[in-house]
């Protein structure tokens, strides 16, 4: 096990959570982190000693802010209670562990009047495996209160846990755990509930999977030129010199490498003077999705070094009403890398489509080196459609309008946790499409007798190979898809793509 991420030691990473999420690294707050949590909450003690209106300490929430609360009377207990409200699918083991690593880094930040013991706890929760049944549909977006609700639940010894692959009540994971519920007071419930932990906890996810897919995209595109023989005029320096888009001379450097030392980048080696737009036009393409991913890892960070907190509680003795808690920005990234993505899924529909078309590659059809009635990849083309229809229908954005909530005073919502929900099945979804351009393309390489590959090209064909074999007589392809898209997830390709040994 590798040394434990210190929350508040210094500024977490999308890296940091993913390992955390992952298994690889477990989270622990640093000593820094501790003395701001019980800062932070002892100034929430002397504020509302001295009689001073906190939202949802000594007000009541939503439209019941004109309510005022004289005492604590188990207000903070009831809190995550009534917000569970939560419906649907429940959080995988990853992305429960995910979210709760994201709520307690910015509990670290010693801004959300949250006690150490319920700091602590959440952070319990993780290290000894108690995982809370998370509902995934009830958040509009402005605070995850519904999935976060189920956690501050299941810590406080009620909601419902996932134990040996069966649920049980959360008091009862507790202390199979060895652990105690811990009581919620100060400000204990609206802090564990009141924030985005749920959809930056997912954005991170999301971002560190599609980060592996960028690379194997660059390395399955590389392979679709050797073996579609394609002009790389396009890729010129001099020719993206003419308009500069940001992006595209990444795109066209990366590909540039994995042709070094093969045919490819000799005079005379393409088949034609202009290829199909799927080819032609990919260092634009994947050029934009490099852009939109930036973008989205960019936000991602500024939201995991930030708090949310509304009202923040700062040590200074401070109550600071705001709304940081709104993900406008953070919905929109996502939304932009899901439309990016569908875009780049559309090219790789069309080049393997190209590369199976005799007419098109020059190939034996559907790439079967036995033409005799065998069907090659000929039905691997209607997986490949509809891959590519659902990520399609899935990068349609979600609407800015839906209904008004709490009799009308939270009037607007940004829906950011099914923004980012329905972009990281997009990125699943294209990873297998690229999974299958792999596997095409190393085929159709086979098939392209008397070339030379480029080293990174022919690395890259190593590595499909070593987990898929060549086509020959026909077999279920579905086994060979599933390994390559397992062999993405590994970083493999980002190696190669580098040009690092596997």
């Amino acid at each position: 096990m590798s040394p434990p991420v210190l929350l508040g030691a210094s500024l977490v990473t999308i890296s940091d959570i993913a390992d955390i999420a992952d298994g690889r690294r477990v989270a622990a707050f640093a000593p820094a982190a501790e003395a701001r949590i019980a800062a932070s909450a002892d100034a929430l003690g002397r504020l509302a000693q001295a009689g001073e209106r906190i939202y949802g300490v000594t007000t009541g929430l939503g439209a019941a802010v004109d309510t005022t609360l004289t005492h604590d009377d188990g207000v903070q207990m009831r809190v995550p209670l009534a917000r569970c409200v939560g419906v649907g699918r429940s959080a995988t083991l990853r992305e429960w562990r995910a979210i709760a690593a994201v709520r307690a880094a910015r509990l670290a930040q010693g801004r959300s009047g949250a006690s150490l013991a319920a700091s602590r706890g959440l952070l319990d929760l993780l290290a000894h495996d108690v995982r809370p049944v998370v509902p995934m549909i009830g958040s509009l977006g402005e605070g995850d209160l519904a999935p976060l609700a189920a956690i501050a639940a299941v810590l406080s010894g009620q909601g419902q846990a996932i134990v040996d692959g069966h649920i049980v009540p959360g008091a009862e994971a507790l202390a199979q755990a060895g652990l105690k519920p811990v009581g919620l007071a100060g400000k204990d419930g609206l802090a564990l509930v009141s924030s985005n932990a749920a959809s930056v906890g997912l954005a991170t996810l999301c971002v560190a999977d599609a980060e592996l897919v960028f690379s194997a995209a660059i390395a399955a595109c590389s392979l679709s030129f050797e073996a579609y023989r394609c002009s790389l005029a396009p890729l010129a320096a001099e020719a993206l010199r003419l308009r500069p888009l940001p992006g595209q001379d990444e795109v066209a450097a990366a590909l540039g490498r994995q042709f070094e030392g093969g045919d490819l980048v000799g005079q005379g080696a393409a088949r034609r003077l202009q290829d199909p737009l799927s080819f032609r036009c990919v260092a634009q393409v994947l050029g934009a999705m490099r852009v939109a991913l930036d973008a989205a890892r960019r936000i991602t960070e500024i939201e995991l070094g930030s708090s949310d907190d509304n009202p923040a509680i700062l040590a200074e003795g401070v109550s600071l009403p705001n709304a940081n808690f709104d993900t406008t920005h953070l919905t929109l990234a996502f939304e932009t890398l899901g439309l990016a993505l569908a875009r780049s899924a559309a090219m790789i529909g069309e080049r393997v489509m190209k590369l199976m078309s005799p007419a098109s590659s020059e190939l034996p059809r559907f790439l079967s080196p036995l033409q005799n009635g065998r069907n090659g990849y000929a039905t691997v083309q209607k997986t490949v459609s509809a891959l590519v229809a659902d990520i399609q229908h899935r990068s349609n954005p979600m609407p800015a309008f839906v209904v008004p909530v709490a009799d009308r005073v939270e009037d607007y919502a940004t829906m950011a946790t099914a923004v980012v929900e329905k972009t990281a099945v997009i990125v699943e979804r294209l990873r297998l499409l690229v999974a299958v351009e792999l596997m095409v393309a190393a085929q159709a390489v086979d098939l392209r007798t008397g070339i030379a590959l480029g080293a990174g090209t022919a690395q890259i064909h190593r590595i499909v190979r070593s987990a898929v074999a060549g086509l020959s007589e026909d077999r279920p392809a579905t086994p060979d898809i599933e390994a390559l898209d397992a062999l993405i997830a590994t970083g493999a390709f980002t190696l190669a793509v580098a040009g690092k040994d596997v």
